[in-house]
């Protein structure tokens, strides 16, 4: 059965759903292979160019600090032109980076191909453009849609990421990148050609609705969320003061949950692990994640979702204060089910930016947020690398995670979401 064919059935199934899973998808594929696999090519990249930790997070940091700054105009281009055309570059530019990737040979090509070709629209096709699909074609049922399409990145850490350590310990890492790179061609291409690009495209409404028989294109009128939808700019969103606090939140979340990623099999390895069973228990965390990923968005539709961050966040410390101050591997299992709420809270939060922000101008709103928050995700493995490089351990740094975590939950719980658009100062 083809991909066209699994699309089209049941016909009674809302057309959103469909795209739901096209984006869910392509997040496999790419937190797979990508996400979660960095890591797993961390140590032997490190050891066979003869590099330290803190070099080797540089290239991790330095990509998000690309995504950073690409944010803002992937953001435009996406509400412009529709996230098709900017997934397929994505899928083009990192299945052709990974195979170039086989062949890197010092550190320079590492960064040329890692930062010039792998990752240069990554976080626009892969991270940006599905979360945008969610927030187009869901309202009501917004927090779900997200949960789904974010979830399946640690599906793609399950199913992919053992599989790429299993390639790496077998054929070495080269190969395995090969595989990685053939992959997301072969797989990627034709999943992008799916996506559609709004409901109203093909004549329907957010969340299935249904039109008035009096030609009223709201349908039920009256229903939460879909009639009473404010649609903010960009400028007249970042006038409101809740902007600014998810910027803050999401800030040091990615920091500290970047670091945890880019440095998980080193860290585990360094509590006492060898590298297959790190790389184990790191299929065992994204496999927790997805029940974690799941109870949220089903939370979160029908809860306070700041509030609900806010838990998570504390839920996610906690873990961290496990991995910091517990001895034996039962601390390392408690902290990979804790921590997975960390990652939980992404579609939360960007169900949260879609309910107070609107549909119209998501993705460049989104785009610019990424703009300043991502800059957490640049400083935090670089930051673990110099650590470790300078004293041989982590664990000077696990304690600012911890914090970092606790500040996060504060500014979650404080975030209000606006009533109305700010006036304009012109």
């Amino acid at each position: 059965m083809s991909l066209a064919t699994l699309l089209r059935a049941p016909a009674h199934l809302y057309y959103g759903w469909r795209m739901i899973a096209v984006g869910s998808a392509i997040r496999i594929l790419g937190g797979g292979l990508h996400l979660y696999g960095f890591t797993v090519f961390f140590l032997p990249i490190s050891h066979e160019l003869g590099l330290s930790r803190a070099a080797t997070s540089l290239v991790f940091s330095l990509a998000r600090a690309e995504g950073a700054i690409e944010g803002p105009v992937a953001g435009y281009m996406i509400d412009r032109f529709g996230p098709r055309p900017v997934m397929l570059a994505a899928v083009i530019l990192s299945g052709v980076g990974y195979m170039l990737f086989a062949a890197v040979n010092s550190y320079a090509t590492f960064l040329l191909v890692y930062l010039g070709v792998i990752s240069l629209a990554f976080g626009a096709g892969f991270m940006h453009s599905p979360m945008v699909i969610a927030n187009t074609w869901f309202i009501r049922r917004r927090a779900l849609a997200m949960t789904l399409i974010s979830a399946s990145i640690s599906l793609g850490g399950t199913l992919l990421s053992p599989l790429l350590a299993i390639a790496v310990r077998a054929w070495g890492w080269r190969p395995a990148a090969l595989l990685a790179g053939i992959g997301l061609l072969i797989i990627g291409i034709p999943l992008v050609s799916l996506v559609r690009r709004s409901p109203e495209s093909m004549g329907l409404l957010p969340d299935g609705e249904q039109r008035a028989r009096d030609g009223d294109a709201a349908g039920s009128r009256g229903k939460r969320g879909f009639t009473d939808e404010t649609n903010f700019t960009v400028q007249q969103a970042m006038r409101t003061s809740a902007y600014w606090m998810i910027v803050l939140a999401t800030m040091v979340r990615v920091a500290g949950f970047g670091t945890m990623m880019v440095h998980f099999i080193p860290i585990m390895v360094w509590k006492g692990l060898d590298e297959r069973q790190a790389a184990y228990l790191l299929a065992t965390f994204a496999l927790m994640s997805l029940p974690a990923h799941l109870l949220l968005g089903w939370l979160a539709d029908h809860f306070n979702k700041p509030r609900l961050m806010a838990l998570a966040m504390l839920v996610g410390t906690v873990g961290l204060l496990a991995l910091i101050f517990g001895r034996g591997e039962w601390a390392l299992w408690l902290f990979a089910v804790l921590f997975t709420m960390a990652e939980a809270i992404f579609p939360v939060t960007w169900a949260t930016v879609g309910d107070f922000f609107g549909r119209k101008n998501f993705g460049t709103i989104r785009g610019t947020m990424s703009f300043f928050y991502m800059w957490g995700a640049v400083a935090g493995p670089v930051a673990a690398g110099a650590v470790y490089d300078q004293t041989q351990s982590y664990g000077p740094m696990l304690p600012w995670l911890a914090a970092l975590f606790l500040v996060g939950a504060v500014l979650y719980g404080l975030m209000v979401r606006p009533t109305t658009p700010p006036a304009s100062t012109t």
